[in-house]
């Protein structure tokens, strides 16, 4: 048994999944009858008893891989703007224990930054969350430039989560073991691969000096980049580089979750890197489930004033919570 700790805790990289967005699918990415499933789908049954169970009073539920970013232009703003309303309706029941990032037609960038600040403001999300590439784009583009200048103005977060990898990097990095190991493409590696690649591509766009307050969420860690900051920003201070420093934006506009990554050496290395104040508790529901979250937070080795603001100061403030 495991004790709950002396503080609200706040988990905010939960997933469901939206029938009609379910349907538009293929392969890999469409879903499997069982019990993870039955989570997706799950709203007042299995995802409350197990909050209760484990001792967490507040998910904040985004859609799961790939959501809204490979809708066709046409369809794209009208279908994301259903599936919000749904998810709204769906969650309203349980205000007190459910909240939620928005999904967005990244198809049509002034449509998203549109539906952002609608969800935001109307029906009180708590920003958006963006997965891996946009119908083949990097998301660090000018043309997505709309969508980071109305979070900035709205004062919300934008997480960017992953989704499966590009068909050509699948099948030159990835194919001669994913029959083997299908992880090795997903969670084991894969989807760190692409989420850092695009948010080392958003430091160097531009963006943040565009948008100075723009902030950012990274899960699982931040997808190994905290542990990579110092080379990384080395590296690009070497001669022939435009200037401009890597550690001072990643360590100030970037926040990171714990979302399926429960280790005590990546947690700390966090910590020093990024300060405490950027480091926000998740659990990845129902991918990852919720004991073994909630059964390392008691091992983990920070003063109980530190291990308050990631299980919740830290949402509560950047959510406005």
């Amino acid at each position: 048994m495991f004790t709950k700790p002396h503080c609200p805790v706040i988990a905010i990289e939960e997933h469901y999944w939206d029938e009609e967005l379910e349907k538009t699918y293929t392969g890999s990415e469409a879903g499997r009858p069982g019990e993870q499933y039955k989570r997706l789908h799950d709203f007042a049954g299995m995802r409350i008893k197990e909050m209760d169970e484990a001792g967490i009073d507040v998910q904040v539920l985004s859609h799961g891989a790939p959501s809204t970013q490979k809708l066709p232009a046409d369809t794209a703003a009208a279908m994301t703007r259903r599936i919000n309303d749904r998810l709204h309706q769906s969650i309203s029941a349980h205000k007190q224990r459910l909240a939620a990032f928005a999904a967005l037609p990244t198809a049509v960038p002034d449509a998203a930054a549109d539906e952002l600040e609608r969800t935001t403001k109307e029906l009180g999300f708590k920003g958006a969350m963006l997965h891996g590439l946009a119908n083949g784009k990097f998301l660090d583009g000018k043309q997505f430039w709309p969508i980071y200048a109305r979070a900035e103005q709205l004062d919300v977060p934008i997480y960017l989560h992953p989704a499966h990898p590009q068909p050509d990097v699948q099948r030159i990095y990835y194919d001669d073991y994913v029959k083997d190991f299908p992880m090795v493409a997903r969670p084991a590696w894969g989807y760190t691969v692409e989420t850092a690649t695009l948010a080392i591509r958003l430091v160097l766009s531009g963006v943040f000096e565009r948008h100075p307050k723009l902030k950012i969420i990274l899960g699982h860690l931040g997808e190994t980049l905290p542990f990579l900051i110092w080379r990384i920003d080395q590296a690009l201070k070497r001669p022939g580089q435009k200037s401009m420093s890597f550690r001072d934006i990643f360590s100030n506009n970037f926040y990171i979750t714990t979302s399926g990554n429960f280790s005590n050496p990546a947690l700390l290395c966090c910590v020093m890197e990024m300060s405490v104040d950027h480091i926000l508790f998740a659990v990845d529901w129902p991918f990852v489930l919720n004991p073994p979250a909630m059964e390392w937070i008691g091992t983990v080795p920070l003063s109980d004033a530190d291990k308050a603001k990631i299980l919740s100061g830290n949402a509560k403030q950047l959510l406005r919570m």
